[in-house]
């Protein structure tokens, strides 16, 4: 009888995350293995040989986390996990590629939080843009918040190319509709931004994407988040404690990057423990962080 909880960490990168790697230690497997530099044809191969070496009833007490930087990726690399189950010998899945998936879950989930209180406005039809959209981050927010009916804008800093790309891609996985604009000059930017009441900053850490004064030439903005910690931060003036507060003296209400991370370490922790507490196999991916984000940001 399987005694111990274990759980197989895949990675296509050279490293694993030693955050995924604390945080699934202190939810409570006994065990976390790393694997890197997998390939997505070596998946199913990892994934039988786990399912075959415990009774089908001990499923759940076997895991396997998908991590590296890449969304599409790591959904891919899920599918392949999915599809080498043999039935009844199963496992337990979670996909959380760079801990964008539960930090796109809980930066949304916030949002929707401070959109309901000092609004009294929900998701569905707020005119969102979204920032570092290419990214894993942006990618995921993006994509949750069109689930809840939002009219969602991928602002590519580079050009139109990239960010079409992740709105076709999101269209045929999904069923999503995102809109792609160009955002690689400061008045394209603040076009985009005075039509949005939501702005969603999800850029490369260290990058300023709005300055003091194009937050006060756009008074429209309902609610800005911002997921970068590292100064500069993405938007100038905001606190990164801020959840739901006025960012300087204008009416746009803020929520900072470490009010975003305390809901997404609560979340990741949380899908672990399911995993570890679930009696059978249970499938985790960025809509069931976002179900957990929304919870926990209560």
């Amino acid at each position: 009888m399987a005694e111990k909880r274990i759980l197989h960490l895949l990675s296509p990168l050279r490293h694993v995350s030693p955050f995924d790697l604390n945080m699934a230690l202190d939810a409570g497997y006994d065990a976390v293995i790393p694997y890197t530099n997998v390939a997505p044809d070596e998946v199913a191969g990892l994934v039988q040989d786990a399912i075959f070496s415990r009774p089908p009833k001990d499923g759940a007490k076997t895991g396997v986390f998908i991590g590296g930087k890449n969304a599409i990726e790591a959904l891919d690399m899920l599918d392949s996990a999915k599809q080498a189950m043999v039935p009844p010998f199963i496992i337990s899945l979670f996909v959380d590629p760079a801990g964008s998936f539960t930090t796109a879950a809980a930066m949304v989930a916030r949002l929707e939080r401070t959109l309901r209180a000092s609004h009294g406005k929900e998701l569905a039809g707020t005119r969102i843009v979204v920032f570092g959209a290419t990214g894993v981050v942006g990618f995921a927010s993006a994509v949750l918040s069109a689930l809840q009916g939002a009219q969602v804008t991928l602002v590519g800093h580079d050009g139109l190319s990239r960010v079409q790309q992740a709105a076709d891609e999101a269209a045929k996985r999904f069923g999503v509709s995102l809109a792609a604009a160009d955002g690689s000059t400061g008045d394209l930017k603040a076009a985009l931004l005075r039509g949005a009441e939501v702005a969603l900053c999800a850029g490369r850490a260290g990058v300023r994407i709005i300055d003091a004064d194009l937050l006060k030439a756009c008074p429209n903005l309902l609610v800005v988040a911002d997921v970068n910690a590292v100064p500069p931060l993405g938007v100038d003036g905001l606190d990164l404690f801020a959840d739901g507060a006025k960012i300087g003296d204008g009416a746009t209400l803020g929520i900072g990057a470490l009010a975003v991370g305390q809901t997404k370490y609560r979340t990741e922790f949380g899908l672990f423990r399911r995993m570890i507490e679930s009696t059978k196999p249970v499938t985790l991916d960025f809509r069931d962080a976002f179900a957990l984000a929304r919870e926990l940001a209560q």
